[in-house]
């Protein structure tokens, strides 16, 4: 196996969070929980992101980009299905994150090297006190379709991201340190301190110094985005190429759903004589084996989606790479149905999970075992690994004892009033059926059997999963989250109360009250505790079940040259070449 190690120490280096990040009045952010919109990264899982590669209707995963005049380079790759959405403000997938990468540039960006780069901003600057930000944008630059794309357009976009009818699920987790957004989240847009100077100045305002700030600066949910457009086309305007204006390095030319979305070079992007492609076809193939067999007919250069059951057959393989990834794999319970209410029984499901079986045998030792929420990568205040310094020191969950986790889980389950499952309801666990969710789903099944407990799984298909988790439409479903930046924030803000990407609705005031605390404090090493503190009533209280610590594996043709490959879960093709 070949495994091409990021060191994911390099985090120390990189201009993210390291010092205090105020946040706004965050008890008018009702109107975002109510209507909390699209979910992962993300990040994300954000995450879920890491595993959301899916996809639609097999009947048209061999459908092919129509004929391209000779001599073009169009690299065929496959990260998921067909995306839930990619509009800028609403997705939080990695699929959908990897697209936007290529069709926008944000006022900054992040390089090979995991630093902070200049993007539609040429340079930036911050005052002394850390609270104004002003970006001085190129000179001359266009949206897709040659129109001219100004500080006015990300003024609008940023707004965007708080309107309450957008409920943008970032829009806390990206926007909350901006002055005003208290108010612009309830409808007051206009108090959201950005403002375009001129047509080439941007300048923002914070409500106490954030050190990660210029990361949000390049993080794809404050893209900018063409207010024309929408206003003539609704969310409608993120679905067909006629109307998918952008400003990347690539733009949307044909999109034909179940089957693929074509970017073709943007002759208006600033830095287009670097790009070398003429474009980028996304395979939108669901099924893992179609993948592979497109991979295997050259069909396709680079495949998200490896077959599990492939797997040890592609050790030694030097196109197979395992790369680590800041995020983790981990289940949401929806707290606001019985019996998931009880913490005792949230606990107990948790502890009768065999994480060490989990990711060393059904995920084939791909993932790495779970005993905190917060798993390597993330770093503290003061530059060392937040994992090292959590708990005293100790894991939430002893991984390595799971006979004794299966005991103290039946006597929490008997505290509960549920003696060996007696009176226990039959529930269901959802997931999407891709790389090893069934696997891990059926064994749940089993795990969560051995406390008399009945359980049911329901496979969804991705395009309907994360609307259904969002809404609060399961019992216990597979979630996860790959970090967007290596601030611990960036992953704990997802049980904040009101966060847009809270899938479990896990509703804690202590909880609230030290995240708060996190925001707002200027001492490093007090924000260091408020952070841990969070993760400590997250583990004590279970408001979501850690699993396994992701790690990214893909199947990569050696004629891909000049991409890479981030720790938060992202490919960058926008420079790469298709070698002879």
């Amino acid at each position: 196996m070949k495994k091409r190690v990021i060191a994911l120490m390099l985090a120390v280096t990189m201009v993210f969070g390291l010092t205090a990040c105020g946040g706004g009045n965050t008890d008018s952010n009702d109107a975002a929980e109510s209507t909390d919109a699209a979910e992962t990264t993300e990040g994300d899982d954000a995450a879920d992101a890491a595993d959301a590669a899916e996809s639609t209707d097999s009947s048209d995963e061999g459908a092919e980009a129509p004929a391209t005049a000779s001599g073009e380079k169009i690299l065929s790759v496959q990260v998921g299905p067909d995306p839930e959405t990619i509009d800028p403000a609403l997705n939080s997938a990695v699929d959908g994150g990897n697209m936007l990468l290529h069709s926008f540039e944000c006022l900054l960006t992040v390089d090979q090297d995991g630093k902070l780069a200049p993007g539609q901003a040429e340079t930036w600057e911050t005052s002394e006190d850390g609270l104004t930000w002003t970006f001085h944008l190129r000179d001359g630059l266009k949206w897709s379709d040659g129109t001219d794309l100004t500080a006015n357009d990300f003024v609008y976009s940023w707004k965007r991201v708080c309107d309450p009818m957008v409920a943008a699920p970032y829009a806390e987790t990206v926007l909350a340190m901006v002055e005003g957004y208290d108010k612009a989240i309830t409808g007051d847009l206009d108090a959201l301190q950005v403002v375009a100077q001129d047509d080439s100045t941007l300048v923002v305002t914070l409500n106490a110094p954030c050190s990660y700030f210029g990361s949000l600066a390049a993080f794809a949910t404050l893209s900018p985005v063409q207010q024309a457009t929408i206003e003539a086309n609704g969310d409608a305007w993120a679905t067909s190429a006629e109307t998918y204006i952008s400003n990347g390095p690539f733009y949307v030319s044909e999109w034909v759903p179940g089957s693929y979305i074509l970017m073709s070079k943007n002759p208006n992007y600033w830095n287009a004589d670097a790009i070398k492609l003429d474009g980028i076809k996304w395979n939108l193939i669901e099924d893992a084996n179609a993948s592979y067999s497109a991979y295997q007919t050259g069909e396709v250069l680079f495949i998200k989606d490896v077959p599990t059951e492939e797997i040890p057959s592609l050790e030694g393989n030097a196109d197979f790479y395992v790369d680590p990834i800041i995020g983790t794999y981990y289940l949401s319970l929806n707290t606001q149905r019985e019996p998931f209410n009880d913490p005792l029984v949230r606990k107990a499901l948790s502890l009768a999970i065999d994480r060490e079986y989990v990711a060393g045998t059904l995920m084939q030792g791909t993932y790495t075992a779970a005993s905190n929420f917060m798993g390597p990568g993330w770093i503290d205040t003061d530059g060392s690994q937040f994992v090292d310094n959590a708990n005293g020191g100790q894991p939430y969950i002893d991984v390595t004892n799971h006979e004794a986790n299966v005991e103290e889980a039946k006597k929490l389950l008997a505290d509960a009033g549920y003696p060996d499952g007696e009176g226990f309801p039959s529930i269901s666990y959802s997931t999407n059926d891709a790389g090893y969710h069934k696997v891990v789903a059926e064994y749940l099944q089993q795990a969560w059997g051995e406390l008399g407990i009945d359980l049911t799984v329901d496979i969804v298909e991705w395009a309907s999963f994360t609307p259904m988790r969002r809404n609060g439409d399961y019992d216990s479903a597979r979630n996860g989250w790959v970090g967007d930046y290596s601030d611990p924030s960036n992953m704990l803000d997802l049980l904040y109360s009101t966060n847009g990407n809270n899938d479990g609705k896990f509703n804690n005031a202590d909880y609230d009250a030290a995240m708060e605390t996190s925001r707002t404090t200027l001492d490093a090493a007090e924000r260091s505790e408020a952070l841990h503190t969070a993760e400590d009533i997250l583990m004590e209280e279970t408001g979501c079940i850690p699993v396994a610590y992701y790690n990214d594996f893909w199947l990569q043709s050696d004629k891909i040259t000049g991409s890479w490959h981030s720790p938060y879960g992202y490919w960058y093709f926008m420079y790469a070449d298709i070698a002879e």
